[in-house]
């Protein structure tokens, strides 16, 4: 495993072990894993946790961050992804993209001598949704058996999501208007991941996806650089806003999740975030562990 590209490049003993990696390394600090080592962050959109979660994590593993802006790089436009890559190799020990296109990261990948990750595409955020894992395994004690009910977008964080629900037994419930919903190739994939009992359920009802779930959990209605879409799918969604009435329907110790940033009286109900089954903010923190885990394997 040279990069993580997406959740399908890790195995289901490859999340395993980044989670008990993450949780051994959430204890401890001033660890010099990665001393004399240099992560550059190359973002096309805006960040607050992705950032600061990698920044901090090479300092505390005894490493260092270069950030660079679109302005300052401009692949693609100033000089060509494939040469970004093989410079950045030559200065470097690792990359974190955060990019639009998910082919962005993949070239970058592919010509890199050096580790990448996806610090988030239009396809696909797994280190969100392996710090997701990490969070929901501090909460339920396992993976494995738990129902995951997803309401909203089916968008990057649902991408990664699913994947990797199949791939650690997690039943996937995702309810989304028409036309909003899963590609079937993706479901494909999901499938043949799949472990024991635990299945994918499509629907359009979000009463069916949350039932008696485990979890329940939602994103933003209009993703970066969906801004002109904004009108057309807030009229869509308006009816999977997620408040009180709907965790209701969950299990009794249901746990709500949102990646943020997270906007009140769209997706969620105004204080959602600071309800009791709310975890939205040990999330948010455990970013920081995860990636520490996720840079220790791949720079190490």
């Amino acid at each position: 495993m040279k990069d993580l590209i997406s959740i399908a490049d890790l195995t289901t003993d490859d999340i395993n072990n980044l989670i008990k990696s993450a949780v051994e390394l959430k204890q401890k600090k001033g660890m010099n894993l990665l001393e004399g080592k240099v992560l550059a962050l190359i973002f096309e959109k805006p960040s607050l946790r992705t950032r600061v979660s990698f920044d901090v994590a090479m300092k505390q593993l005894g490493g260092h961050t270069i950030y660079l802006s679109p302005a300052e790089v401009g692949m693609g436009t100033r000089e060509p992804v494939e040469d970004t890559a093989k410079v950045l190799s030559r200065y470097v020990d690792g990359i974190v993209a955060r990019t639009f296109a998910q082919r962005t990261v993949v070239v970058l990948a592919k010509n890199a001598t050096v580790p990448v990750i996806n610090g988030l595409s239009n396809e696909e955020h797994p280190c969100q949704i392996l710090s997701d894992l990490l969070t929901i395994y501090e909460k339920k004690g396992r993976l494995e058996g738990l129902t995951l009910a997803y309401i909203g977008d089916a968008n990057n964080i649902s991408n990664s999501l699913l994947l990797a629900c199949a791939m650690t037994g997690i039943e996937f419930r995702i309810a989304s208007p028409k036309g909003y919903g899963p590609n079937r190739q993706l479901l494909d994939r999901a499938g043949e991941y799949t472990r024991g009992g635990n299945k994918v359920v499509v629907t359009e009802d979000k009463k069916e996806a949350a039932d008696k779930a485990d979890i329940v959990y939602t994103d933003v209605w209009t993703s970066m650089g969906q801004e002109a879409e904004e009108a057309k799918r807030r009229a869509a969604f308006t009816a999977y806003r997620i408040g009180p009435k709907l965790l209701a329907l969950a299990k009794g110790d249901v746990i709500f999740m949102h990646p943020l940033p997270a906007h009140q009286g769209e997706e969620i109900m105004p204080g959602l975030l600071d309800a009791p089954q709310s975890v939205v903010f040990d999330q948010a923190e455990n970013r920081l562990h995860m990636q520490k885990a996720i840079l220790a394997k791949l720079l190490k």
